[in-house]
């Protein structure tokens, strides 16, 4: 994994004319290639719970307002601002409240909040304290993908390691104030990355969305209220909190302000994380990253993994913030830059991401349930060369069916690949059904061969 750090503590947001080490804006990621990275010593030694101490000596309600002023939107995926969900949190009701960090990651092409824990778990930890000051809870929650064991270790160090530091626990919000962090570990299911399905596997029950309203802010874990934060989100905390929120908003754009993990993946040279700004492009990332790899271009991409609209090499200069990537017709989600060159079949990779969300629909409502079976069927008959050109509108029928009609966003998900693809690269779906197979089939084409002379000369 490529880790693009500096030692510079901001960055101008995304510009033609600036250097790749102005571009990056490596905060959280600024010093995961030194040695024990993920140990307390290290973390302390670059400011670490400095910021902490400043949010300690404010009330929770200015502590609030300060990261709404901030701008810091949710890096989940929604980009919902992370100060507001804190504000949503009813006070004097007499109930306990909790803190929920997602740390679900299983976005097919996501890899920013893994490698976060494990390099730099302590700026989670203290954005952890840092929040339930803020919304006045003394119990904490970290749910994690339970496959990822080697961080599910590191991440119980690190805990034990703020335990005995007296950054958790007894009297840790102050006197009186105790706070407690639980590190739960999933079972492993894609729908456990969706807010309330997560809060359910949590409390031991099948993962699957609640019905909503009662939001999880009024009645979320135990019927409890509840803030549920990505990783991310809650590790920029600390750092808005030491620098200021003035220092937050000079990276990025206005309405997205702040730096960010973007995870680089694909047909690219350099693959890995690169913490830049909100508004950088795809191309400025690729330009410091190598480019695509040697004698290919770039055929479409995805902004915010599987999950979100592609796009193409038309887009590579929409600047990558929630606002640009929305007008393109996509989101900006996870930041998961998936690009594939022209040697990758349209139709195949689609099938690929349909399969995924079929496979891990919790089956909970008819559209999802049903809908992603059927465009299985589809859109596997159309990759075999036995689909038909009615099958064309069938599978954007049924795609419409689902899109903002199911019970979460997973069947929103599902829906958004086939969706664009239809839009973007109809006609290669046409060549499958004129030509009864796959154009890209090297057994059966040679235009597959003359896409590879160049690499494999």
């Amino acid at each position: 994994m490529t880790l693009t750090t500096d030692n510079g503590d901001t960055a101008a947001s995304g510009g033609a004319d600036l250097s790749p080490e102005e571009l990056l804006a490596p905060v959280l990621s600024a010093f995961w290639d030194e040695e024990k990275s993920w140990s307390l010593e290290v973390y302390r030694r670059h400011e670490g719970y400095e910021g902490l101490r400043k949010a300690l000596a404010m009330a929770p309600d200015d502590l609030i307002a300060y990261v709404k002023d901030s701008g810091l939107r949710g890096r989940g995926g929604a980009g919902f601002p992370t100060g507001m969900k804190w504000q949503f949190i009813p006070q004097g009701d007499g109930k306990p409240h909790y803190l929920v960090v997602n740390a679900d990651e299983s976005e097919p092409g996501t890899c920013k909040d893994i490698p976060l824990l494990y390099a730099n778990p302590h700026s989670l930890i203290e954005g952890i304290v840092i929040a339930c000051h803020a919304i006045r809870s003394s119990h904490a929650f970290i749910y994690l993908r339970g496959e990822v064991v080697p961080v599910l270790r590191r991440l119980h160090e690190a805990v034990r390691e703020a335990y005995e530091a007296g950054y958790l626990g007894k009297n840790a919000l102050g006197e009186g104030l105790d706070l407690d962090l639980t590190v739960h570990a999933g079972a492993g299911a894609y729908i456990c990355g969706e807010e309330t399905a997560l809060l359910d596997s949590l409390e031991g029950r099948r993962g699957q969305p609640r019905l909503r309203p009662p939001f999880p802010a009024v009645a979320g874990l135990y019927a409890c209220p509840t803030v549920v934060n990505n990783v991310e989100s809650i590790a920029s905390v600390p750092a808005i909190l030491n620098k200021g929120k003035d220092w937050f908003r000079s990276m990025g754009s206005e309405k997205s302000p702040g730096f960010t993990l973007y995870s680089l993946s694909g047909h690219v040279a350099g693959p890995g994380q690169y913490e830049g700004p909100l508004g950088i492009t795809l191309r400025q990332l690729l330009d410091m990253s190598g480019g695509m790899r040697p004698g290919h271009r770039l055929k479409f991409w995805t902004p915010g993994g599987s999950s979100t609209p592609l796009l193409t090499d038309e887009h590579l200069d929409v600047p990558l913030d929630y606002e640009a990537v929305g007008a393109a017709g996509s989101m900006l989600g996870t930041k998961a830059l998936q690009c594939f060159d022209e040697t990758t079949c349209v139709v195949r990779a689609v099938t690929r991401w349909t399969e995924f969300y079929a496979h891990e629909s919790c089956g909970k409502c008819t559209p999802c349930r049903e809908g992603t079976y059927w465009l299985v069927q589809l859109m596997r008959d159309l990759e075999a060369g036995k689909g038909t050109h009615a099958d064309l509108d069938k599978l954007a029928d049924i795609a419409d069916n689902i899109n903002g009609k199911s019970f979460c966003a997973l069947g929103d998900g599902a829906a958004a690949p086939i969706i664009s693809s239809l839009h973007f690269f109809r006609a290669e779906y046409e060549q499958h059904i004129d030509e009864k197979g796959c154009p890209f089939d090297p057994a059966r084409s040679t235009a597959w061969a003359d896409t590879h002379t160049e690499v494999n000369a």
